[in-house]
């Protein structure tokens, strides 16, 4: 057993236990750098429901689902939910989905829950080993910023969220598809014109502090559509195949609580 594999279960337990508690380094070469500058595009108001929207969607489902047959995965950004992990059954999938739905704020649902039984400690800490590798690559690739990129792996797949442009979304999927162990890159992003990315960073840096927002929609659910694109960056390993999943708004209307 070579070294890097040994010692990537330590690391990954620690990426995880430093998850919980709120403090995630990133490892570049074995390494934890310091913290990143601030550089998040959402806005004040959108960073503060992503918390309070994620907080409310993991205790529901933890409330509701049984935990012994569920391990669901909640990430949120700028109001947009991706659902991941893995349940028994098309009933409890759906049932994970309608406690989303009735979120208030929630203007979407990508619903990745996979009906098989739940991941084990290794492919969950091999999940947080890919994790730390896509964001460290990230740091290293000058054309873009990784501040502005939330990065989720779920059984080698990773998914990729972002307000960003669209130079910078093929940009960041193609370094994430070249990491040892990436299965499926999947294009979670919200796009935006380069000026309008570089607006939105500039402002982030003025107004770092979160504040509350009033903005609401209702939520829609898509699924990942299946296709490969081309990849034709340097080539770090063999590149995964890449997929285009924009999660599309849902209508103007308010769900309850």
């Amino acid at each position: 057993m070579s070294f890097q594999r040994a010692v990537r279960p330590l690391v990954a337990a620690a990426l995880i236990t430093a998850t919980l508690a709120g403090c995630a380094p990133i490892i570049l070469g074995g390494a934890a750098t310091g913290a990143l500058v601030a550089t998040d595009r959402r806005s004040v108001g959108a960073q503060t429901e992503d918390r309070e929207i994620q907080v409310k969607a993991e205790a529901n489902t933890a409330n509701t689902l049984t935990a012994d047959a569920v391990h669901v995965n909640v990430t949120v950004f700028n109001r947009r939910v991706l659902l991941t992990g893995e349940v028994p059954d098309d009933a409890t999938k759906q049932r994970a989905v309608d406690i989303v739905k009735q979120i208030s704020n929630v203007r979407g649902i990508v619903d990745e829950l996979a009906i098989a039984p739940k991941s084990s400690f290794g492919s969950r800490s091999n999940d947080a080993w890919i994790t730390s590798k896509v964001k460290a690559n990230l740091i290293n690739t000058k054309e873009i910023s990784a501040n502005v990129f939330k990065v989720v792996t779920e059984r080698g797949d990773v998914y990729l969220m972002g307000l960003v442009s669209e130079e910078e979304g093929r940009i960041a999927a193609n370094v994430a598809s070249r990491i040892d162990g990436v299965q499926k890159v999947i294009k979670l992003y919200e796009y935006v014109k380069p000026e309008e990315a570089q607006r939105l960073s500039t402002e982030a840096q003025k107004n770092p502090a979160p504040a509350q927002g009033d903005d609401s929609n209702a939520a829609t659910v898509t699924t990942t559509p299946i296709g490969n694109d081309t990849v034709t960056a340097k080539p770090l390993a063999t590149p995964a195949p890449i997929s285009d999943a924009p999660i599309k708004p849902g209508p103007s209307t308010r769900t309850g609580n």
